[in-house]
This record gives C-alpha cells, sequence and structure tokens, in this order.
C-alpha cells in the first residue's frame, strides 16, 4: 500500500470523526445542565426540606486604628483614588487583644455615585506576639449626614496556634470615624455563627 493511499485513508478518518464530533456537540450541549422544570410547588418542597440555619453574629474583637490624613492619588477609571496610612492602634476582644501595628494603609475608591469602597491591609499582634494579617473591605454608603451604612468583611490570616480559630470563620464589620476626639476609626468585628 502506498504511503500516499495511506495518509489519504488516514485523513479521511480524521475528518469523520471530526464531523462526528461536531455533529454529536450540539446534543451534548444541550443535554448538559438540563434539570427537570422548577415549579413553584417543587420550588417549596425544596426549600422545606432543609432545616434554614439561623445565621448570628458574636463579637470577635474591637480595635481603635489610629490613621494619618488622607493622600489624594487622582481620578481612575473606576473613580476618584485616596489613601489612608494606618499609624497604630490597639484592639480587644473576649478571646484575642492586641496593637494595631503601625505600616499598613487603607485603599480607596469614591465611585461616580458616592459609594465609598476600602480595602484596609494591616497587621495585628497579640499580647502573646501572634502577628496577624487583616485584609478589611469596607463599602460605605452615606447618602445623607445621618443616613450612614458601612459594613465590611475580614480575611485574618492568623499562625497555627491559638487565635488560628479567625482563619476558619467569617468575619464582618462596621466601621465608625471617631474624629474629632482623634483621628482614629473604630472597627467592630463579628464572627458569624
Amino acid at each position: 500500500m502506498s504511503s500516499t493511499f495511506q495518509r489519504r485513508t488516514m485523513l479521511g478518518a480524521g475528518i469523520a470523526s471530526l464531523a462526528g464530533l461536531a455533529a454529536a456537540a450540539p446534543a451534548t450541549a444541550a443535554n448538559k445542565g438540563s434539570a427537570p422544570t422548577l415549579t413553584d410547588k417543587k420550588f417549596s418542597d425544596l426549600l422545606a426540606s432543609v432545616p434554614m440555619d439561623q445565621v448570628g453574629a458574636e463579637l470577635a474583637f474591637e480595635a481603635v486604628v489610629d490613621i494619618a490624613p488622607s493622600e489624594d492619588l487622582g481620578a481612575g477609571p473606576l473613580g476618584g483614588r485616596r489613601i489612608v496610612p494606618i499609624t497604630g492602634g490597639r484592639f480587644k476582644g473576649p478571646r484575642i487583644s492586641g496593637t494595631v501595628e503601625a505600616g499598613g494603609a487603607d485603599r480607596q475608591l469614591v465611585r461616580g455615585d458616592g459609594i465609598r469602597m476600602l480595602e484596609a491591609t494591616y497587621e495585628l499582634r497579640t499580647d502573646d506576639g501572634a502577628v496577624l494579617n487583616v485584609v478589611n473591605n469596607v463599602l460605605i454608603d452615606q447618602p445623607a449626614p445621618d443616613q450612614r451604612y458601612a459594613r465590611s468583611f475580614l480575611t485574618v490570616s492568623a499562625p497555627t496556634g491559638p487565635h488560628d480559630w479567625l482563619n476558619r470563620r467569617i468575619l464582618v464589620g462596621t466601621l465608625n470615624s471617631l474624629k474629632p476626639t482623634r483621628d482614629a476609626v473604630l472597627v467592630r468585628v463579628f464572627v458569624l455563627t
């Protein structure tokens, strides 16, 4: 058998295989992810079949975070940008306490609709010497002076040991300014239960 004939035969078989796969692809895609229609009754039955978990919150700690004046970084495509240096502070809770380390910063984005998006990254040093890395993402909506919504979710990275429970829980928080009494913010952090 000539090598030309073998190549043509193999090429023909390959093209036929690809054509078969292409023809089967729409049927596979149509079947993929299809589920029975979810009627109102079936939906209600599914909801009733699983007891509702109640979400609660317990105080993890409260922190007074000292800050320096904010620095305007100019406007970007997503809004106004600024940074607020973190200069220190203190925190305390039922299971943990210590100091806020200087050197962190709060990066802020002021969106066109007035919403402020904050990402504060800093370290906490516990009284027993452990260092916790904190990333606090905050959304602030204040359409009027007496209407303030400031809520956050936090990620804490703790070393293995007495504080590693912080690695295994969802943390949420609130943020309030302590000005003019102190150039600081008050962060209250809660563990969702």
